[in-house]
């Protein structure tokens, strides 16, 4: 029997501002790949479209704004995505970070989302 593991939005955001108030629906930039819902993302200086945060980055994407809820594909193209940039709480280990990253760029982008309101906790 094939098993799958496909996570969704209620698999990453646990509460949100009343009325979707936690969520904007935002540009991912072509070239950033395959995404998957709860990919912690950085926004660029330049143009202000999301990318997949990069730590090591000078762009804007080394700074931790917003988790995408949605699997999107923005290999050859920008995408339309629905992003959670505001008052939220979300499972910590849900979420997808960069293969790379180290545990203090890991925490540093956690207090980074915390500065929006965005507070990562562990859950079930």
């Amino acid at each position: 029997m094939q098993t799958f593991n496909y996570k969704t939005e209620s698999d990453i955001v646990k509460d949100e501002g009343k009325n979707r108030f936690s969520r904007d629906t935002d540009t991912l930039a072509s070239g950033s790949g395959k995404v998957l819902a709860g990919t912690v993302l950085g926004k660029l200086t330049n143009g202000g479209k999301f990318k997949p945060l990069a730590p090591d980055a000078t762009d804007g994407t080394q700074i931790a704004a917003a988790i995408i809820l949605q699997n999107t594909n923005a290999t050859a193209g920008d995408q339309e995505v629905v992003n959670l940039k505001r008052r939220a709480q979300v499972v910590l280990q849900n979420l997808v970070w960069p293969g790379a990253i180290t545990t203090a760029q890991k925490l540093t982008a956690l207090d980074q989302l915390a500065a929006l309101g965005i507070i990562a906790r562990m859950g079930v």
